[in-house]
């Protein structure tokens, strides 16, 4: 679906080089076909000579890409759109991955365009993302499918509505955070208890891919994985226990609202 259009990154930080690693190596555009802007030289240089891309400035960029995707931070979105004013053609669609910003910023400037926001997550640096798109307000189903295409070389997409944007934000988007905060934990607590840092280390992360593949691959609901694994009166109903009295699910709950609420005011300009 993508072949043929040149697509425009800017920004060229991790989320963008896992969603052009993810094109180039599916076959999906050619190198010539993707265009970067990216302000920091050396970051330039490397993608141009991992990549075989093209860097160049977004005025520049905006002249020659049919798809245009904003991976930059969302403080700087204001900045960004005002250097592209008047310099984006009539058939150009504009995919956001810039976290909390919705379709209405960019369309308040080009309100002619077709805006697709994105709420992706670290994980498409390996391949196995989650990613979940919106339309905006003139977006059809084929943008939506050029946006899918994109994110899909990098793992799964999901369509919702916008106003689900911020909540996803809180659960995938910050998600790897939560699961590697838990990692780091684990392993110090295993060192705590008499193991070696890097003994501690294979047996969490190992625990911890077995665990998400057999959620995956099973198609069983987490609590019945749980209670499979928790005999009453065995170490597993002790450790849960602990968890249990000491608020683990409200401490999860409540993290996922302070994100939720964090991507709303960022979408806000607080």
């Amino acid at each position: 679906m993508l072949d043929g259009n040149t697509i425009g990154f800017i920004g060229g930080g991790n989320m963008a080089e896992a969603l052009i690693a993810g094109i180039l190596r599916g076959g999906a555009v050619t190198p010539e076909s993707v265009l970067v802007t990216e302000k920091h030289p050396d970051r330039a240089e490397y993608l141009r000579t991992r990549y075989g891309v093209t860097t160049l400035s977004a005025e520049e960029l905006a002249e020659r890409a049919d798809i245009i995707v904003f991976a930059v931070k969302p403080q700087v979105i204001d900045e960004v759109l005002a250097d592209l004013a008047g310099r984006l053609h009539d058939e150009v669609l504009l995919v956001s991955v810039a976290a909390g910003i919705p379709t209405s910023r960019f369309e308040r400037d080009f309100p002619a365009l077709p805006v697709v926001r994105v709420m992706p997550n670290t994980p498409a640096l390996v391949g196995e993302g989650m990613s979940v798109i919106a339309p905006g307000t003139t977006a059809k189903h084929h943008h939506l499918g050029y946006a899918r295409a994109i994110l899909a070389t990098a793992g799964k997409v999901l369509e919702l509505p916008e106003d689900l944007l911020d909540a996803v934000t809180a659960v995938s988007g910050t998600g790897p955070a939560y699961f590697f905060y838990l990692t780091e934990a684990l392993v110090d607590a295993a060192v705590a208890v008499g193991l070696e840092r890097d003994v501690a280390a294979r047996l969490v992360v190992q625990t911890a891919v077995g665990a998400a593949t057999m959620l995956r691959e099973s198609g069983r609901e987490p609590v019945d994985l749980r209670q499979a694994v928790t005999s009453p009166g065995g170490t597993t109903a002790a450790g849960i226990g602990v968890l249990e009295d000491r608020g683990a699910r409200e401490i999860v709950a409540a993290a996922v609202r302070a994100a939720r609420d964090r991507s709303a005011e960022l979408g806000s300009g607080a």
